[in-house]
């Protein structure tokens, strides 16, 4: 008799074999009817309602490169947008760090930093938020040590993120001069103010600490 093989079964052993099908589970369950981006999101937002605390913890190691971040590149349309996936994935990681609900955002990152500051003053009548804002629609690349402080400040400040889908299609344009992501980015933040949305008020993620910052 003739024994039986990995490849004879088209079953495959070890951490690449698991690795794989965790590969073919997940994209089964987002495809197709949602782009690139919102899977993504859709995805992370899954790991905090599941309090999958391992993987959202993976995730906020961005030098390690572990499964996780693997995971999230999964979703990326195309290789050279691999690591725009991946980044913001640990963004999104960051912002949830202690949270137990998770929150999909809403609006431009601009907008978003709008939201920064205390009673005195939010956005453009804080000087802090004017600082990080000049200095991420000023870059030339995709500044991600002053992303990860504007989204580190919005946990701090208890405030509603960017959406999460919307600014991984920005950063992926961020060198689009059609696009104009940093003109864009510049006039949310600083349009004549309007009241924030009560649902984005109730359902802000809670934290309990503010993330350490990395250079990454």
């Amino acid at each position: 008799m003739s024994s039986t093989t990995d490849a004879d079964t088209g079953s495959g052993s070890g951490p690449d074999a698991v690795l794989e099908q965790e590969s073919k589970t997940t994209q089964a369950a987002f495809l197709p009817e949602h782009p690139p981006a919102e899977q993504l999101s859709r995805w992370l937002v899954s790991l905090v309602r599941n309090r999958d605390n391992g993987t959202l913890a993976e995730l906020r190691r961005p030098r390690a490169k572990e499964d996780a971040h693997i995971r999230a590149g999964w979703y990326a349309p195309a290789e050279e947008q691999r690591e725009i996936y991946e980044r913001v994935a640990f963004l999104f990681a960051v912002y949830h760090q202690g949270a137990d609900r998770p929150h999909k955002g809403y609006d431009s990152l601009g907008d978003a930093m709008r939201r920064i500051g205390n009673r005195i003053g939010r956005g453009p009548k804080d000087a802090g938020a004017s600082r990080l804002n000049a200095r991420i629609v000023s870059s030339r690349s995709i500044p991600w040590r002053h992303l990860q402080h504007a989204v580190a400040r919005l946990r701090s400040c208890e405030q509603a993120p960017p959406s999460w889908s919307l600014l991984v299609d920005d950063l992926v344009r961020w060198s689009d001069r059609e696009a104009k992501v940093r003109y864009r980015w510049a006039v949310d933040f600083h349009k004549p103010w309007r009241a924030p949305r009560p649902s984005a008020r109730k359902t802000a993620a809670r934290t309990t600490s503010a993330p350490t910052d990395q250079n990454t």
